[in-house]
């Protein structure tokens, strides 16, 4: 199966800017974004084909970003499906908590977009190319 990215994203700023990165960066995967935690977790829970990584936000309206990747570590579905925190939070204790919960990356959200535009051709070149995932079941 293709390998996807799910965008867990509430701010559309945002989510234009991390999907032109991924376009300036010619990672053509398919991204699914969904708006707020709910929406993540319905999409994770009832998809056939689950991406090959999660980029997600910690301020989330309705379900937070800490609470959507407990629910996935918890459910065997899910568990092994790699989640980078990708967020503008500085707290020491929201990167204490989504390692804590499970994350397997915690990236802070540049500033600038140059910079950004490199983090985002790291996290893809990383987790779609480099990144050796499970065998579908695993776990």
């Amino acid at each position: 199966p293709e390998r996807s990215i799910l965008l867990v994203e509430d701010n559309p700023d945002d989510e234009l800017l991390t999907l032109r990165a991924l376009q300036k960066n010619n990672i053509r995967n398919r991204v699914v974004v969904a708006h707020d935690g709910a929406e993540a977790l319905d999409y994770m829970f009832g998809a056939r084909d689950l991406p090959s990584v999660i980029l997600l936000d910690l301020k989330l309206p309705k379900v937070s970003g800490l609470e959507v990747l407990r629910r996935l570590r918890a459910d065997e579905r899910t568990r092994l499906v790699p989640v980078v925190i990708l967020t503008s939070s500085r707290e020491e204790q929201d990167l204490l908590s989504g390692y804590r919960f499970g994350a397997n990356s915690y990236v802070r959200k540049p500033v600038d977009f140059n910079e950004f535009v490199e983090a985002v051709r790291q996290l893809g070149l990383y987790w779609l190319v480099l990144n050796e995932p499970p065998p579908c079941g695993g776990g």
